[in-house]
């Protein structure tokens, strides 16, 4: 099978000459003489090299890299002044060339850094090359090192040493970045859970919680992170999509972060994943909120602040529909969800004007209207009654705070990843009651409406959303195509869909994503 390549061929990959490598003697003032009247400047520092071997250079087990190095700067020295040591092995330096030429083996999977000494300007610098996994090759030789195997193709890996095949935790061992967690794992999701490529929870101590710094603007100190599968996304990025638009939409509520990274089980490629916040009570107190409040998930569309049953007729319980996941008195005790009950009852009951004087002092109205402008912009189906999360902190006599989850229903597709169309007017009254109140009531659908119109001009203008997706696409391109020769096949015979005759390849799925995305701008910019 011919394995995806980068936009830049890594095979026989040649660097031309670095910029203004070494071809000048030119060392005038970098200011063209210009100084700046107002200060007083320190004199210029002396011309330095700035040794430099381009990249980072990433390329498959099996390709060649090829690379030239020499100055960044326009500083001319003897190509003797250039020392390259920390060579992997089998690679080469030339240095009447000034070329380092690298061919790795199908056992050499890591990433490695290549030093670049200059004696006389007393400079080092670092280059790094990035060999992936050949995972499908006959001769491949399964990660020997995953300390060292920290990124693919420039997204993070993480190593699961035991494959979770059970909703309970059970002990495992992560390697992240060169570091390994003893922690515990375990199968998530209701759908996905048949899947042949699932979806994990994986759960840290309070001693060594994981940590990702250069992601998701800061992704650290985490207890439990989830590992979300796009198995039934060949996009690979409505996840991520929906999150990050969520948190844009208003920075005073409460965050959910994700990332994109590749994932190998029992030193098997697993392929690419979205890393992602648990919401939970460690996520809450991350937000400033009590960790023991009361947080309730809502599991199925009974979750629809009514007394009525999403399928007609009267409920067993006002809560029907959830779970509780933190907060005390615990599920099945008495009382465990006595102020969520209260909450559905008051939403499906009160009159109009007891509704509009009181319901900003039982739920955040922000984070529930921002609910509505979400689920309508992106058309998540499945995610504007259930799959929601509510958090109140009973001591204070709080608010219910509102927080999305799970959106493999969204931009154009079903949770079966079936087409839906951009065009339509769809507001959800039906499938949530609290979002009926809210557009049946003039004084809170007007201005609601009007936020609805800024947000689409502002956060949601459509250049914003296509930037996200395109810079998404920038990272995980490769990733995307590897992922892809490995699940292709799986995905469109899943029994799920395999119904469907309008399969698409990942390139074409991002196509079909973007311009859904453009008409569903256009439709929801008439509309409000």
């Amino acid at each position: 099978m011919r394995h995806p390549r980068l936009p830049l061929a890594t095979i026989a990959l040649v660097l031309g000459a670095l910029p203004a490598l070494g071809c000048s003697d030119d060392s005038g003032d970098p200011t063209d003489g210009k100084t700046n009247s107002t200060t007083t400047t320190e004199p210029e520092p002396a011309a330095l090299c700035q040794p430099s071997g381009g990249g980072p250079h990433w390329l498959l087990e099996g390709e060649t890299v090829i690379f030239q190095v020499g100055c960044a700067t326009d500083m001319v020295l003897p190509d003797d002044a250039f020392e390259v040591t920390s060579l992997p092995e089998g690679a080469t330096y030339d240095a009447t060339k000034r070329e380092v030429a690298f061919s790795p083996g199908f056992d050499q999977a890591a990433v490695y850094e290549v030093e670049i000494h200059v004696a006389e300007t007393s400079e080092t610098a670092q280059v790094k090359i990035g060999v992936a996994d050949a995972w499908d090759h006959p001769s491949n030789v399964p990660v020997v090192d995953p300390t060292r195997y920290t990124e693919e193709y420039g997204l993070p890996v993480l190593f699961l040493q035991q494959r979770p095949v059970t909703d309970e935790y059970v002990a495992n061992t992560f390697i992240y970045r060169g570091h390994t967690y003893t922690a515990e794992a375990k199968l998530r999701g209701a759908s996905s859970l048949g899947y042949p490529k699932n979806s994990y929870t994986l759960k840290f101590s309070k001693q060594d919680r994981f940590q990702e710094p250069d992601e998701a603007d800061g992704f650290t100190n985490k207890r439990k992170i989830v590992l979300t599968t796009p198995f039934d996304d060949n996009s690979y990025v409505r996840q991520r999509l929906a999150y990050d638009l969520w948190n844009r939409l208003d920075p005073g509520h409460v965050q959910i972060q994700t990332y994109s990274a590749v994932v190998y089980i029992e030193g098997e490629y697993w392929g690419l994943y979205t890393v992602g916040d648990h919401v939970d009570k460690d996520l809450m107190e991350q937000h400033g909120f009590w960790d023991d409040g009361n947080l309730y998930k809502a599991i199925n569309h009974d979750a629809n602040f009514d007394t009525r049953a999403s399928g007609g007729g009267p409920k067993g319980a006002l809560h029907a529909g959830y779970e509780k996941k933190e907060g005390f008195p615990e599920e099945g005790e008495p009382g465990a969800f006595s102020d969520l009950e209260e909450l559905v009852q008051f939403v499906a009951t009160s009159d109009a004007a007891t509704f509009r004087s009181q319901i900003g002092s039982r739920i955040d109205r922000r984070d529930y209207e921002n609910w509505w402008i979400f689920v309508t912009f992106i058309k998540g189906s499945d995610s504007a009654g259930k799959n929601s999360y509510h958090y109140r902190d009973p001591r204070s006599n709080g608010v219910f705070r509102f927080m999305p989850w799970d959106f493999n229903e969204s931009f154009g597709q079903t949770w079966q990843s079936e087409r839906t169309g951009a065009s339509e007017v769809i507001e959800y009254r039906n499938m949530n009651r609290l979002f009926d109140r809210f557009l049946e009531e003039p004084s809170i659908a007007g201005p609601l409406k009007a936020r609805y119109a800024e947000v689409l001009h502002g956060v949601y203008s459509e250049s914003a959303v296509q930037a996200l997706v395109d810079g998404y696409i920038a990272r995980i391109d490769t990733s995307a195509r590897r992922d892809e020769q490995k699940w292709g096949q799986a995905y469109q015979t899943y029994g799920g869909w395999a119904w469907r005759n309008n399969f698409t390849t990942y390139e074409e799925e991002v196509a079909y994503l973007k311009a859904w995305i453009s008409e569903r701008w256009r439709f929801q910019d008439a509309l409000y």
